[in-house]
């Protein structure tokens, strides 16, 4: 067995301790959480919701769909038929936002075509109020 012996400096006073017991407060703390968490009311609202039963209807007629294909080179075509110039594809653009129900513009370009290409096709789209228009074939981009 040992013995602990303080050292020989004669004051015979222990030393002061100076951190502090968080036993207690950890108790206090847990013993709170739990009443708070017994005396919280379980919820239990529910929202009456009369949802359709069954498929909804299919669209009346399916949607025009116009293809504008952008090639490595910049060349356009509409549909399969080359566009010679971007006047004529902004009077094409036009013409299907002047309709009630614009008809759908899938853009399809290259992978190899240089960004201001499509960027031009697409910005002549917003020009003339064209809405309908999105971007497809974007698989060939994946690696």
């Amino acid at each position: 067995m040992g013995m602990n012996v303080g050292s020989g400096g004669g004051s015979g006073e222990p030393e002061v301790m100076v951190d502090i017991n968080t036993t207690p407060l950890i108790d206090v703390m847990l013993v709170l959480l739990i009443m708070l968490i017994i005396t919280i009311p379980i919820q239990m609202h529910s929202i009456k919701m009369d949802l359709p039963v069954g498929n909804p209807p299919p669209p009346a007629t399916p949607p025009e769909v116009v293809q504008i294909d952008i090639d490595f080179d910049g060349t356009t075509t509409w549909n399969g038929v080359v566009v010679p110039d971007k006047a004529t594809l902004e009077s094409k653009l036009s013409q299907v936002a002047a309709e009630p129900v614009q008809a759908e513009i899938h853009l399809n370009p290259n992978k190899l075509v240089p960004y201001k290409d499509v960027a031009a096709v697409m910005a002549a789209a917003q020009r003339v109020g064209a809405t309908k228009i999105g971007l497809i074939g974007n698989e060939q981009y994946m690696q």
